[in-house]
């Protein structure tokens, strides 16, 4: 089924007459938010450090990267997983359930309560022009911006292209590292009209420099323009900073 939607999505990128490359990154992801509960954050984090990342790997799922959000207000951990396929998650997910390691960990982590509110979880497969997602820590730790794209209805393709043709382009001039591009794999979740995707910056003052400058760029608005003759492309940009966490395995 994950290669037939994959399949798919070419296929329609392709009638939109947009020649797109073949995909690099084949890949279920999942991003998963934990809204910990009030001073239980930390907490979170050593059940994590200690066991969970560890049951995770013994139960053949990925480890891609883990962040706070720099503002944390809500008290948000962030992560990102990698699968072969939906099948391999669900079996994956079912072992780790039932792992008496995993129960034996959560029971002694949430003696004093539950250490999560809340779990959001969203299906991602890489579009055809996102790299292959790797696990790198620089030598410097890195700033990482998730972004969430909600376009305008039939939008999508264009903005595709956009970001294949230009966007990536002008972003990498700027020193933006392209960590990856997702769409959501249902409807319900936004397949027809949401582009997720992850930079990393080398500062806070780098990004800052990217934000004032890439506005103004000459391709840049070149770009914009051509592919907004028939309407704006985009609706809503959602975009959080985000700082890696001691154990991950990207930073």
């Amino acid at each position: 089924m994950y290669l037939l939607t994959a399949s798919l999505f070419a296929m329609s990128m392709a009638l939109a007459g947009t020649p797109r490359p073949a995909a690099k990154e084949m890949r279920l992801f999942e991003l998963r938010t934990y809204h910990a509960a009030a001073g239980k954050l930390d907490a979170l984090n050593a059940r994590f450090r200690d066991h969970t990342t560890k049951l995770f790997e013994k139960h053949g799922i990925t480890n891609v990267g883990y962040w706070v959000p720099s503002d944390n207000k809500n008290n948000l951990l962030i992560y990102l997983l990698a699968f072969p396929d939906k099948e391999a998650h669900d079996k994956s997910w079912k072992e780790f359930a039932e792992d008496p390691d995993w129960k034996s960990a959560r029971e002694a982590s949430e003696v004093n309560g539950r250490l999560v509110d809340k779990v959001d979880s969203l299906f991602l497969n890489a579009t055809d022009y996102s790299p292959k997602v790797k696990s790198v820590a620089r030598k410097k730790e890195r700033l990482f911006e998730l972004r969430t794209y909600t376009t305008n209805p039939d939008k999508l393709n264009d903005l595709h292209a956009r970001f294949h043709d230009h966007t990536i382009g002008i972003m990498k001039r700027y020193g933006a590292e392209i960590i990856g591009f997702w769409v959501p794999t249902d409807k319900e979740h936004g397949s027809e009209n949401t582009l997720v995707y992850i930079l990393a910056h080398k500062s806070r003052e780098k990004s800052q420099e990217m934000a004032e400058k890439f506005p103004k760029d000459p391709e840049w608005l070149k770009a914009k323009e051509e592919s907004e003759k028939s309407g704006k492309l985009v609706d809503k940009v959602e975009s959080v900073f985000m700082a890696p966490v001691d154990y991950s395995a990207m930073k």
